[in-house]
């Protein structure tokens, strides 16, 4: 990139323009010409200007602000990373974030003279905490890039801005966030610390006004105003900081408060466990003291009241028996009466025992008996002796 060249080449084009003083006031700021001076009208519109475009559509820099949020981190972080060769992640990150942060884009478009450009309605003068300018510095880089590219962007953070507005290598030692030191301080020390907003009002414009305070072992040790509560607590904390650092007495005092809060508490726990064992024994020894002062009586059982709710339960009778299969079967088979065998009478009794009827089936009608040829014929006569 040949800039004198470029530029000398744009002075000669800008002869032939009528409108010649928007292009110087945008060269004093940024060391070149523009090309597209629509793009740099619309990053300088803030939206509570009414606007419009030929479509008409509402006009604002909420789109180049966007793009150039993106532009503008990854330019410092392209120059961080070449400035300190042999730092790790963690520095580069803070240092971009203390350059890249909106109140260092307020100033740094209050100093360019950008602020001075901005459009905006009347009522936006009074309001304090809307980052306007920032928003504007943001935008105006996003509209570099779509103009002129990447590489004049990073001529333009580098050689005018870096170079003329910010010290990096002061940036890079100095601490600005007093909040995360003095957390880091309590959690060191063991104490106990809170951020509490105290009050808020309104100024003029409806810009709301905070008021913050720092507290460690409920003792007050900074306090802080701002049009942000993060503003107000940064405040409180760089003052409850320099305050810790600097006063011995007072730290002393802080140390003391939280030795008492840790001591009471182990106090309170052996008096709650004494409590806890102390009420088995009391209850020990009053069943104890109770015999002794009252003469003992006699335990009644535990199912009387169920004896006179229940009734009584009478043994059961067993009733006797129906013998229906015995008379089923004499019914069925009677009794049979065996022929008499003639000349061995004797024997055949021995051998085949008549089977006598049950008293209660003698009374019954006699059914003929049935004939065994059978076992008549089985038989054998048995000789006489």
């Amino acid at each position: 990139m040949n800039l004198s060249i470029e530029n000398t080449i744009d002075r000669v084009r800008l002869l032939l323009r009528k409108d010649k003083e928007p292009y110087l006031r945008l060269y004093n700021i940024m060391g070149f010409y523009p090309h597209d001076l629509s793009l740099y009208r619309v990053a300088l519109m803030h939206r509570s200007t009414t606007s419009t475009n030929r479509k008409m559509r509402h006009v604002n820099n909420e789109r180049l602000e966007f793009l150039g949020d993106a532009i503008l981190g990854a330019v410092v972080a392209d120059i961080v990373y070449d400035r300190f060769k042999k730092q790790q992640e963690g520095f580069l990150t803070t240092l971009r974030s203390k350059i890249v942060k909106r109140e260092t884009l307020n100033e740094l478009a209050v100093k360019i003279g950008l602020d001075k450009l901005v459009i905006h309605s009347e009522r936006m003068i009074a309001a304090h905490n809307n980052y306007m300018n920032g928003n504007a510095f943001e935008a105006f880089i996003g509209a570099i890039y779509m103009d002129r590219g990447y590489e004049y962007c990073m001529y333009f953070m580098k050689e005018r801005i870096l170079q003329d507005f910010i010290d990096i290598d002061r940036m890079s030692n100095k601490e600005e966030n007093y909040k995360s030191k003095i957390i880091e301080w309590c959690q060191h020390y063991q104490c106990q610390f809170d951020f509490v907003v105290t009050d808020e009002k309104m100024e003029s414009g409806n810009a709301p006004k905070f008021f913050s305070e720092v507290r460690i072992e409920d003792v007050v040790c900074g306090k802080g105003t701002g049009y942000s509560k993060k503003e107000s607590h940064q405040q409180a904390a760089q003052q409850a900081y320099r305050k810790v650092q600097s006063d011995v007495k007072f730290v002393n005092m802080l140390i003391d408060r939280r030795n008492q809060r840790i001591n009471g508490k182990k106090e309170a726990q052996p008096q709650q466990s004494q409590k806890q064992q102390s009420q088995p024994q009391q209850q020990q020894q009053l069943q104890r003291q109770q015999p002794q002062s009252q003469p003992p009586q006699p335990k009644q059982p535990l199912q009387q009241p169920l004896q006179t709710s229940l009734p009584e339960v009478k043994p059961e009778t067993k009733k006797p028996r129906r013998r229906t299969k015995e008379t089923i079967e004499v019914k069925e088979k009677p009794a049979k009466e065996v022929k008499p065998v003639k000349k061995s009478t004797a024997r055949t009794e021995e051998a085949n025992p008549v089977k006598v009827a049950n008293p209660v089936t003698e009374e019954a009608p006699q059914k003929k008996p049935r004939r065994r040829t059978s076992a008549v014929k089985k038989t054998k006569p048995i000789p006489e002796e």
